[in-house]
């Protein structure tokens, strides 16, 4: 298979509707092929998706251009779900599907490491600012929209959110990632909604437990001098 020199992998015209379902029937299969081994064929990729090597290559000329917009898909995937899930559903369900949806992001995209890495010459830094800024935005809609309507406790920042969801980038996307995944959210979206102005509870307070010290010490406590 030979591809097509010059072609650009996206045109400045809207796509028929015939055209647009080969491009994302092309991205699903590249995606499933891709994360199982970064080497895939090509054609196999092509003859997977039931279209001809002429129409695989006008969308992508070669396995750079494939595997970064399997990248870009899947991340837009996810950032046009939060508004999707906000209009079908009350704020924190859709969040916490939401969740789900992000979970099977970052598998995804652990999955592609092999494949980003030996495919394209691309900084990593330019695929983290690809994938950051649409998840960003989703998850500052998604939060806006929670403490709008009282379902998670007030002054939680996307940056927040990212760290307390860090977790799932350690869990391996070959095992059985899916329970993992979904304790781990559960506890994130509990902590969430402790302290909700909808739950009736108060915001946790401030921890006030003494300082840690090393094992086999006296905990430290506060006081002023002389007082014994």
């Amino acid at each position: 298979m030979r591809p097509e020199k010059d072609t650009p992998t996206r045109s400045s015209t809207p796509l028929r509707s015939d055209a647009q379902r080969n491009r994302e029937r092309i991205l699903e299969v590249a995606l499933a092929e891709l994360t199982r081994s970064a080497d895939a064929p090509l054609s196999a990729i092509a003859k997977k998706a039931g279209v001809g090597q002429g129409t695989f290559y006008r969308n992508f000329p070669n396995r750079e251009a494939l595997v970064l917009e399997v990248y870009r898909y899947e991340v837009q995937q996810v950032a046009d779900a939060a508004a999707k899930l906000l209009e079908a559903q009350p704020p924190d369900r859709a969040l916490r599907e939401w969740m789900d949806r992000l979970a099977q992001y970052a598998m995804a995209k652990a999955g592609l490491a092999d494949a980003l890495r030996t495919a394209t010459s691309v900084a990593r830094g330019t695929l983290t600012r690809l994938g950051h800024g649409p998840v960003a935005q989703a998850v500052t809609l998604l939060l806006k929209a929670n403490e709008e309507a009282g379902t998670i406790r007030p002054g939680v920042t996307p940056d927040d959110f990212i760290l307390a969801i860090a977790g799932l980038w350690q869990i391996d996307p070959h095992g059985d990632w899916q329970p993992r995944a979904e304790r781990l959210l559960d506890l994130v979206m509990d902590g969430l909604r402790a302290g909700a102005p909808g739950s009736g509870a108060p915001p946790p307070a401030a921890s006030s437990a003494p300082a840690w010290s090393a094992p086999g010490t006296a905990p430290q406590q506060s006081g002023t001098a002389g007082d014994d």
